[in-house]
């Protein structure tokens, strides 16, 4: 899939020390890049985490309705599953 351009139209603005900015430029220049690059660079992998990490921890209305309805009432264990809690439970105890 080709590469479309976009162009750069929003601003973030981000008040640090001037110990942090020092520190930034820094980094910035070790990599051969610009400020907004090296933070571009390093900041939209973690912001893409942080959703990903929430958005897995986080269930549809749906799902959570179902969840908390097999909770409350779940299902009669049947097969080899009842058969191998059972033999779980025989040999280690109830808890």
């Amino acid at each position: 899939m080709p590469h479309t351009f976009q162009a750069k139209n929003s601003r973030i603005d981000l008040r640090v020390t001037q110990e942090q900015k020092e520190l930034l430029e820094r980094a910035a220049a070790v990599k051969g890049v610009s400020l907004s690059a090296y933070t571009l660079f390093y900041l939209l992998p973690i912001a893409r985490q942080d959703i990903d990490f929430h958005d897995k921890l986080v269930l549809p209305n749906r799902d959570r309705d179902l969840f908390l309805s097999i909770m409350e009432n779940p299902p009669q264990l049947t097969g080899k599953l009842k058969t191998t809690i059972q033999k779980f439970r025989d040999k280690y105890g109830k808890s």
